[in-house]
């Protein structure tokens, strides 16, 4: 404990005890004085040696392992994350490009073509409030009550019969309703993942799933996607050297690419998970948003061997201020899923799961999902005869989804800054992979943007390439 004893946290100031608390542990870890794998102090302890409260170092810890600093392992403490080492991990969440009220007043002159959250005109607001009046005037006080952990029974029924339409067969006692997406992954990592297991990605990837799995002490190796999906002959040549426990991939419309994985390439790799022993985690939240007259299968749709965990979010292209999502898990780890979401948040909120089930039971989500369709096929086609239109960019259709992966010939991390000069937002290929490299590419999304913002703004983009 002695290296803690010349931590001095000042009264006088403004800034909160526990961020002087992580700057000055974050600090320790970066300057090598903690090195990594190493235990860090019980909470009580460092509290006492500081004199100050437990809170203090519990918001302190909390901040270090969302940045990645340190990790936790159930029963035996906490442990310095070997940060530095990981070739400086780069952890991009896809909050990075979401914005609050207040900031999105602040640039309300600015197009965002970074975010893939739909723009605020597109909730159905009267149709939502209108379940929610309905379910306050039939359940009353018993709508704020605690429900069970996996989720309010109705909607785990309305959600089975909704992912049978998708060529999901799975009764409602495997599916477990959750608080987002991102949760999910934190409760797989929690049943699946120990320190130094190995995790695949997709490379490029969501790097906020990369960073929930590092917090977990794991070892994240990237395989490199193709125009089908992901490299099978590279991912096998992993799982012969490695004992890989878990491959994260998002087999539709694929953050950022878009791509979406064959057939042939999706049941290769459910044949891959059952020969080497790996579960995987699909990450789905893009399947309806489909332009093309042929459907998309979801992975799960084809786990002959039960080796998919699914996880579908509701909330990222409905609105994601209600944090819905559910999990879908194979049979044998079900049971220790349902304890680990009991001891994460107890339930989500019984509130909006009890709306939310009304508004499938009552056509309203189908009937949204149709609706968005629509408007999206319209900014989809804007967006890609504007791209077509610049000579230096270059890129594959996805035909779904709400985002292109643009080749530029300018460096794109000149094209995003220049392009934020112009009053327009992109999303940098860099983003995407785990050691921030630089690459040919950005993502560009017509989520939040109508038809005339698109055109307003690929037009400041192709300014720039006119100076």
């Amino acid at each position: 404990m002695k290296i803690y004893e010349n931590i001095y946290l000042d009264e006088n100031i403004q800034e909160p005890k526990y961020i002087q608390l992580y700057e000055a542990l974050k600090s320790l870890i970066e300057e090598r004085s903690i090195r990594p794998n190493d235990k860090m102090p019980t909470i009580r302890g460092l509290a006492k040696k500081l004199n100050v409260n437990t809170v203090t170092v519990v918001n302190a810890y909390k901040l270090l392992e969302q940045k990645g600093y340190i990790y936790t392992k159930v029963g035996s403490g906490t442990f310095v994350a070997d940060k530095l080492n990981n070739n400086k991990i780069n952890f991009f969440s896809e909050n990075t490009f979401e914005s609050s009220d207040e900031e999105s007043q602040d640039n309300e002159k600015l197009i965002n073509f970074s975010t893939l959250t739909p723009g605020k005109e597109l909730f159905p607001v009267k149709d939502f409030k209108a379940v929610l009046d309905e379910v306050l005037e039939r359940d009353g006080a018993d709508a704020f009550t605690y429900i069970d952990a996996q989720g309010y029974k109705p909607l785990r029924k309305s959600v089975s019969d909704y992912l049978k339409e998708c060529g999901i067969d799975s009764d409602f006692s495997n599916i477990s309703i959750i608080s987002g997406a991102q949760q999910g992954i934190d409760l797989v990592s929690k049943v699946l993942i120990e320190f130094n297991d190995s995790v695949v990605v997709e490379s490029p990837t969501y790097t906020g799933a990369a960073a929930i799995f590092k917090n977990r002490g794991a070892n994240i190796i990237e395989v490199s996607i193709r125009e089908d999906g992901i490299d099978i002959n590279e991912l096998e040549e992993v799982l012969k050297k490695q004992n890989v426990k878990l491959i994260y991939v998002m087999p539709n419309f694929q953050n950022p690419t878009g791509i979406t994985y064959s057939i042939d390439k999706k049941l290769a790799l459910i044949n891959l998970a059952q020969k080497y022993n790996a579960f995987i985690l699909e990450d789905d939240f893009l399947t309806e948003i489909n332009f093309n007259k042929k459907g998309v299968v979801p992975l799960k749709a084809l786990d002959f061997c039960d080796r998919v965990i699914y996880i579908k979010s509701f909330s990222k292209i409905f609105m994601p201020g209600i944090r819905l999502a559910v999990l879908v898990s194979p049979f044998n780890i079900s049971r220790n899923m349902i304890l680990a979401k009991q001891n994460t948040d107890i339930s989500s909120s019984g509130l909006l799961q009890r709306a939310f089930d009304l508004y499938i039971r009552e056509g309203l989500w189908d009937k949204y999902i149709k609706d968005l369709n629509n408007i999206y096929q319209n900014r989809y086609k804007k967006m890609r005869d504007e791209l077509i239109k610049i000579g230096d960019f270059s890129f594959e259709e996805p035909h779904g989804g709400i985002h292109f992966w643009v080749k530029s010939n300018l460096n794109p991390s000149i094209l995003v800054y220049e392009a934020k000069k112009n009053g327009v937002l992109i999303a940098p290929g860099r983003a995407f992979y785990l050691d921030n490299r630089e690459c040919e590419f950005f993502r560009i999304s017509f989520a939040q943007v109508n038809e005339n913002e698109i055109i307003k703004g690929i037009d400041k983009i192709r300014e720039i390439f006119v100076k």
